[in-house]
């Protein structure tokens, strides 16, 4: 019923050695989780009680559900919006159009079978979300409940990933809007339920759905939140996929250039070595090709500036909701955090997204082939992506700087004691440096890692997840490892326990996407480095009261942080330039 792109999707994703993969490492992730919180809660030196294990069911439960609703939605997104992408990138998309498939068949087709295999990671989750009713606090009804919130919240996402991509033409631009336009989403909901329609927010924040489906079912004979939700978002998923259904053909093909053949009679008797391609008058092009491409022409499509101002307008939401929290006087500690964290990760994952496109878009269309004939140097090309991805992306990148400034000047990188008012300037001064300092080896990076990726890796999509994915994980794996200290206030009693295998597992994954299939030493020792020092950054802000003399001086977690990530842009940096020919075919492997 939903056509043989789905089918082929249904017969082919268990067959690839990549999903069994993907499901080993989904569920090892949930029980690494589990075992990492029992540890942190101090479950190591308690004897076990039944009030005790019940209210740890509820908050591993609560873990487990919130983290695994994050990574569906953004993979989800980042999944359908890439399948999309991809087939207009390779030019094939317009061989489906021409084909006899249905509307349907190819927008379902699509989404459903990019949704496939998270759909068999969801189905794999089920059990260990199960097994938690043995420790007590939860009922079978309340884990299908939050089951559902995860899944019909996946193809909401899917959805609106699928529908981007029909719309727009580059990979980017797909890739960028359903990012911003989830954020945005949130940014809205929540700003509706400050503004007094708490009452409707369970019906449409999957977060405050899942937390409402701990709680005991109303007796008021009102719809419970949990249904509303589902409702909404099978609504929402079925608006989307009905006007990608109904503007297919009025979307696709767009800005595809139609060639005609010319007839020798009718050709005018030009002057070949005056013509040229494009009308108008001939441009200089620089001393770097790439980089002059990249910066002076639509390398990266027609209106970019699109992105630009949906991510600005994300900014504004994020930026006033969080300098209202710190001004109001709340949260104070962490004011900054609750700003520049947000932004600054939005900003690293849009930058990735440029930086892994820029190299798969032309793949994809052939035009990496054309380096084969020309004189390229590899220092040429490199650099000059990297700086042509930097200048696309400055409106990305300058903003948490600016932020970074506002929060020093405000007083809120750093706030002393009030016994020792004269450090404050000082200490702000110090911390907005290593603020900044951070900033920049940070975006360095994932400015690596996206060309770095892109480069070993053939295959798009696989290429466009795993450098989204490796920033995703960085990020949201450091907030997971914050709210795990927080549960037990902060001590560094279980900690190095708790979080040992946790970090052993960051290090497999990092040294599979950074040289699973070349490995080398230095890879292999970035791969090591970059979990530690990102828990040791976090704990040396978390273990003492930030801004006071017990913690550590800003010097010192900018160090721990910008060694190895020094370290692994070098990793990364070098093989590029010295293994150039070889990845690129100019020669053979054995000269």
């Amino acid at each position: 019923m939903l056509g043989p792109i789905f089918a082929r999707e249904f017969r082919t994703v268990p067959r690839r050695p990549g999903h069994y993969g993907m499901r080993a490492a989904s569920l090892g992730l949930l029980w690494t989780l589990g075992v990492t919180a029992w540890l942190a809660t101090g479950g190591l030196g308690e004897e076990p009680e039944l009030g005790a294990t019940a209210r740890f069911g509820v908050l591993l439960f609560q873990i487990l559900t919130f983290v695994l609703v994050t990574l569906v939605t953004f993979f989800a997104a980042l999944s359908a919006a890439s399948t999309v992408a991809q087939e207009k990138d390779r030019r094939t998309f317009l061989l489906l159009l021409l084909s006899d498939l249905r509307d349907y068949e190819i927008v379902l087709g699509k989404l459903l079978g990019s949704l496939l295999p998270i759909v068999l990671i969801l189905i794999g989750t089920l059990p260990v979300l199960a097994l938690l009713l043995l420790l007590g606090g939860i009922t079978p009804g309340q884990v299908v409940h939050s089951w559902l919130v995860i899944a019909v919240t996946g193809l909401a996402a899917g959805s609106l990933g699928g529908l981007i991509a029909l719309w727009r033409e580059r990979t980017f631009q797909s890739l960028a809007l359903s990012v911003l336009a989830i954020v945005l989403y949130f940014c809205v909901v929540r700003g509706a339920a400050a503004l007094g329609w708490s009452e409707i927010e369970p019906w449409f924040d999957p977060f405050v759905a899942l937390q409402s489906a701990l709680e005991p079912p109303r007796d008021d004979g009102s719809i419970a939140p949990v249904w509303g939700y589902l409702a909404v978002m099978l609504g929402w998923s079925v608006v989307l996929n009905a006007i990608g259904i109904w503007r297919l053909r009025k979307w696709n093909p767009s800005g595809e250039a139609i060639q005609q053949r010319e007839s020798p009679d009718d050709e005018p008797e030009t002057d070949r070595r005056s013509a040229h391609a494009a009308p108008g008058a001939v441009r200089r092009v620089g001393a770097i090709p790439v980089l002059w491409r990249d910066i002076c022409t639509r390398a990266y499509g027609r209106r970019p500036i699109l992105v630009k101002a949906v991510y600005f307008l994300v900014l504004g939401l994020i930026v006033y909701s969080a300098l209202g929290a710190a001004l109001g006087g709340s949260r104070l500690p962490f004011a900054a955090g609750y700003g520049l964290v947000p932004v600054t990760i939005l900003s690293l994952l849009l930058v990735a997204a440029q930086a892994v496109t820029a190299i798969t878009s032309e793949r994809d269309g052939g035009a990496l082939d054309l380096l084969l004939v020309t004189d390229l140097s590899p220092k040429e090309f490199i650099f000059g992506k990297l700086g042509g991805v930097l200048y696309n992306t400055k409106e990305f990148v300058l903003p948490p700087v600016i932020l970074a400034a506002v929060y020093a000047g405000l007083g809120l990188l750093a706030t002393p004691p009030a016994n020792r008012p004269q450090l404050s300037a000082s200490m702000n001064g110090a911390a907005l440096a290593a603020v900044w300092g951070a900033l920049a080896i940070l975006t360095a990076f994932v400015l690596v890692l996206g060309v770095h990726i892109a480069l070993r890796v053939v295959n798009s999509r696989q290429a466009i997840t795993r450098a989204l994915g490796t920033v995703f994980f960085l990020s949201v794996g450091t907030l997971i490892s914050i709210y795990l200290i927080l549960i037990n206030g902060g001590t560094f009693e279980y900690q190095f326990i708790s979080f040992s295998m946790f970090i052993v597992l960051g290090i497999g994954g990092l040294w599979w996407v950074l040289s699973a299939d070349r490995p080398t030493q230095a890879l292999t020792l970035a791969a090591v480095l970059l979990p530690i020092a990102m828990f040791y950054c976090v704990t040396n802000v978390l273990v003492a009261t930030p801004g006071s003399q017990e913690s550590a001086p800003p010097l010192v977690p900018f160090l721990a942080l910008a060694i190895p990530f020094g370290h692994a842009i070098l990793a990364m940096l070098i093989p590029m330039l010295s293994e150039f020919d070889v990845a690129f075919g100019r020669t053979r492997l054995e000269e």
